[in-house]
């Protein structure tokens, strides 16, 4: 968990200007992104869901060539919702930098294997923090034609 906390917070400190003078999806970010950290350190288990990645599945060749990774995002869809049916709160965080590599040679993951995201299985705390939602209907979000 050392490789998670570096760089922190310069980070922090940013989302605390936010969640005072921001927009309200602005505070909902700076509310969330140190959550992807405390939620992680602070989880009951944590799983690295290493995927064998083939030679293609950074620079893609074909449709094909991503079906590791397309694969392995399915497996963490469906940790998440068995989780959630069993009454737990899930957390998830994508590595950056050199913590992909970093995590694997100290779990002792064979080279060619991915991590494509650190998860947090636990109870949810209790002490959350409500932040403001905003209200829209299906008919303010729909786009007949356009984007």
């Amino acid at each position: 968990m050392q490789f998670v906390k570096q760089g922190i917070e310069p980070t922090l400190e940013i989302l605390k200007q936010t969640l005072v003078n921001g927009t309200p999806q602005q505070k909902m970010y700076s509310v969330a992104m140190p959550r992807q950290y405390s939620m992680l350190m602070n989880a009951s288990h944590i799983i690295l869901p290493f995927f064998k990645s083939n030679s293609g599945v950074m620079s893609p060749t074909s449709v094909s060539s991503l079906n590791p990774l397309s694969s392995i995002w399915c497996v963490i869809e469906n940790i998440f919702l068995a989780a959630t049916a069993e009454g737990l709160a899930c957390s998830m965080r994508i590595p950056v930098g050199e913590e992909v590599l970093n995590v694997a040679k100290i779990v002792g993951a064979p080279e060619n294997y991915l991590l494509p995201c650190y998860i947090g299985l636990g109870y949810a705390s209790e002490d959350n923090i409500e932040v403001e939602q905003l209200k829209y209907s299906a008919e303010e979000k729909m786009h007949y034609g356009k984007w």
